[in-house]
């Protein structure tokens, strides 16, 4: 069985997704609740993020060679995120994978798993 990672395309299509997300979170208005959570310059979210992205979908371990584990809730903690956060992060992702992503069927997999995750990062109520 292929990987989310191999299924995607691999490196290429792994970067794409993440710089048409941080693209879309730069530029929509009405994302910018979450893109004011990140620096200005977004050189090392996005490489954080396809790094964590790569072995995340089944692929090379990018993220947990350098970092180790993920720990993603405890890593966000020091950033209020509510629903509207999530939902800001959710709506970028998904028009990223709608852009990124030809295969419908990977698209809805990694968009449900995607929010699985975003929903654990939320710790702020609302």
């Amino acid at each position: 069985m292929l990987t989310h990672y191999q299924r995607i395309g691999g490196e290429p299509k792994v970067r794409a997704l993440v710089e048409r997300f941080y693209q879309l979170m730069d530029e929509l208005p009405e994302a910018w609740e979450i893109r004011r959570l990140h620096p200005a310059d977004l050189t090392h979210s996005r490489q954080k993020l396809f790094e964590f992205l790569s072995g995340w979908m089944g692929g090379p371990q990018l993220f947990v060679e350098k970092y180790g584990h993920p720990m993603l809730r405890r890593r966000h903690l020091p950033f209020p995120i509510g629903t509207r956060e999530r939902d800001q992060w959710l709506m970028c992702m998904r028009a990223a994978l709608d852009d990124v992503v030809e295969d419908a069927r990977l698209r809805e997999e990694l968009y449900a798993a995607f929010v699985r995750v975003a929903d654990h990062m939320r710790n702020r109520a609302d």
